[in-house]
């Protein structure tokens, strides 16, 4: 078998739990106990305990108080229930701002911030990094071998930025570190525009309003600064943690498609990928976008280490934070849950278990609501879903056999959103990403979503969407990919600038130009009224047909190579190539570019049909799937296990292939068409 090991050896089955937060209930001593017997009730086995904790744990400078938190660690312990415990470094305690006003953020517009909220601390204070050295030392020291503790939840959400004179001077020697040399950084920058010059370390700053934001380079650079320096951050926090138990894991809760931070390069630093979901459920009658977009979170997180991840967030019932807070419809917990799973989560875990009683918080969803009882629909909902869980220990571990990658990069995505053209009114470069994935999705293709660090080898289908910031070995590894056999899919506004934001000379789509076999000489912003057409080519080698819309975009592109699949239907550039197809190397794979935005779904669910098939691409089920219902797989080598998941908003049949299937929760042998009732899943197993 094929099987990574479990995320902690003391518990080899799903974790399913909740953030605990005791420390708001210690004037209600019966608390506790009650909650530990409705965690058994609702098969919870792992809680996430002190994340906000710090004004208990320490309520004056260097006064620390652990009797509580014993009494917590030593009950779950007792009743069979593990725990993350958290360090507390999220919200510093309100002596901390008074006595050191120099831990508080200070905006781009150079004002300090009061004390409040969350993460309002500066990761580069000297004062702050000494605080939290001392609290993670102290927990370290105390529960490093508790047996209830099975890992360390670091901080919380961790985001934002500083502009304190600690900062600058952090981000100064940074910059000195990355450039050696002013002249290096100024033509990097390119700073002659504008008389931009540097002619002294001490003149550089960070962007801000009333001062400089216009030089691209500086921009993207003081991005990689701030997050770079948040890793140091969480660096520092694990520094003591590690130092008392080696083998303790250590993770840091990520965010939805967090623009602030490059996870891909914070993943270097954690031992296990975990992140928060909070899809919007129920905005439409069906949920395929919403479905898609997180199944593509799913399984950007699952890529970052390319094996199992942690749900350590996710809502029972509804958020209090969202445009509307929407209950859950009968169904959708188990169905969003198992979701998670399928792209390859070996936990599923909530905020929160207890609704707090007051402040911003007390509304959001949880297992246990202010009724206090195990009487609700959420709780019995989360109840099953345990049940099921825990019948399904033997995917722990399993891999998700994916031949399909997306390459999707933070600083492209920076660079992208800062390029002043071609359509300031909006590039919408994640929807376009996410667009090309979900075509990939609805076919039930196992995909990757991977950086250009990465290794393209174990891939036959490759798809980059405005690889706009695209590096000279990026360009050559693609190269190589469609050199040994694989098929690559490129679109406009890529290849455009290098790693500093400079474009790239001799031609788009730069290092890719010759791969592709095309030229793109300019690019036309359309407004929101505007629309052209794509024309298919009679008798091209996809075999599609007919004219799909298109929008926002369109590249003027020449075929040097390529052979054209698709024109322009319209305006002065109509005729011209749209879609093209090049095999650049003999005997190797097939390179496509796509010209121009596409406005519906359909043209990209066709051409990924086609490329899928043309380049071989596993798929979970053989089989045609209605629309908004996916299939997706995870596999140990010897057993795969096909989900089944219904995001159409009615009841879906789904005719098996000819597999021999079996329900893995109960053991029915299934085949012929299974009918999948509104918000259904199903776990179905299967030789590999």
């Amino acid at each position: 078998m094929n099987k990574f090991p479990p995320i902690s050896p003391k518990l080899p089955a799903f974790m399913h739990g909740a953030d605990y937060n005791p420390e708001q209930w210690l004037h209600y001593p019966d608390v506790l106990e009650e909650d530990i017997r409705l965690m058994k009730l609702a098969n919870c086995n792992v809680m996430s305990v002190g994340i906000f904790s710090w004004a208990m744990l320490e309520p004056q400078e260097g006064v620390f108080k652990f009797d509580w938190l014993d009494r917590v660690l030593d009950r779950l312990a007792a009743n069979g229930i593990y725990a993350w415990l958290a360090t507390p470094s999220g919200a510093r305690p309100a002596w901390m701002s008074e006595r050191y006003p120099e831990v508080l953020r200070v905006d781009p517009g150079r004002r300090r911030n009061l004390h409040g909220m969350r993460h309002n601390h500066c990761l580069t204070s000297p004062v702050y990094r000494e605080k939290v050295r001392i609290i993670n030392g102290k927990l370290a020291e105390r529960y490093f071998a508790h047996p209830a503790v099975i890992g360390w939840h670091v901080s919380n959400e961790y985001g934002g930025e500083c502009h304190c004179d600690y900062c600058q001077e952090a981000f100064r020697a940074w910059l000195k570190r990355k450039y050696g040399t002013l002249e290096a950084l100024n033509q990097a920058w390119w700073t002659a525009f504008w008389s931009h010059t540097y002619t002294s370390w001490s003149q550089l700053e960070s962007p801000a309003p009333h001062g400089e934001t216009m030089v691209h380079g500086h921009n993207l650079d003081w991005r990689r600064f701030v997050s770079d320096q948040t890793i140091d951050f969480y660096r520092h926090e694990i520094a003591p943690l590690k130092s008392a138990n080696p083998d303790l894991p250590c993770t840091a809760n990520m965010m939805d498609l967090f623009y602030g931070l490059d996870y891909r390069e914070f993943a270097k630093a954690v031992d296990v990928i975990s992140w928060d979901a909070y899809p919007t459920w129920h905005e439409a009658e069906s949920e395929i976008a919403v479905a898609s977009w997180f199944a593509f979170n799913h399984d950007l997180f699952r890529s970052l280490k390319r094996k199992p991840f942690m749900l350590m967030e996710s809502t029972p019932s509804q958020t209090n934070w969202q445009p509307v807070s929407k209950l859950k419809r009968p169904g959708m917990h188990r169905l969003s849950s198992l979701q998670a799973v399928a792209h390859g989560a070996d936990t599923v875990q909530y905020f929160q278990w207890r609704k707090s009683r007051g402040s911003s918080e007390k509304f959001h969803g949880a297992v246990v609501d202010h009724a206090g009882h195990e009487h609700t629909r959420v709780f019995r909902d989360v109840a099953g879903l345990g049940q099921t869980l825990s019948q399904m220990s033997e995917l722990i571990g399993t891999r998700v056999p994916a031949e399909a990658a997306i390459l999707f990069d933070w600083d492209n995505r920076w660079a992208i959103n800062d390029a002043q053209g071609p359509r300031n009114g909006g590039l919408h470069y994640e929807e376009t990403v996410v667009q090309h994935y979900r075509a990939l999705w609805k076919l039930g293709v196992p995909t990757d979503v991977i950086g250009s660090d990465d290794d393209f080898a174990p891939y036959k289908l490759m798809v980059l969407p405005m690889a706009y910031l695209l590096r000279e070995e990026t360009g050559r590894k693609l190269d190589r990919f469609v050199r040994e056999g694989g098929t690559l899919l490129v679109t406009y506004w890529s290849g455009i600038v290098n790693e500093y934001d400079l474009c790239h000379l001799n031609g788009f789509p730069g290092p890719l130009r010759r791969t592709l076999g095309i030229w793109a000489e300019e690019i036309d912003g359309l407004h929101d009224h505007d629309r052209n057409s794509l024309v298919m080519s009679g008798g091209n080698s996809l075999g599609m047909e007919g004219s799909f819309e298109i929008r926002e975009l369109c590249e003027v592109i020449h075929a040097e190579a390529a052979e054209v699949l698709a024109a322009y239907g319209d305006d002065f550039y109509a005729g011209m190539p749209a879609l093209t197809v090049n095999r650049p190397h003999p005997g190797g794979g097939r390179a496509y570019y796509l010209a121009a935005r596409v406005s519906k779904d359909a043209f990209y669910d066709e051409l990924y049909g086609k490329l899928v098939n043309e380049a071989g691409v596993r798929r979970a089920l053989d089989t045609v799937l209605p629309e908004g219902v996916t299939a997706q797989l995870r596999s140990d080598g010897e057993q795969d296990y096909v989900f089944l998941l219904n995001f159409s908003g009615k009841e879906a049949g789904v005719e098996l292939d000819a597999g021999e299937y079996h329900n893995l929760e109960t053991g029915e042998p299934l085949y012929g068409v299974l009918k999948l009732p509104v918000h259904s899943s199903l776990v179905m197993k299967r030789k590999a």
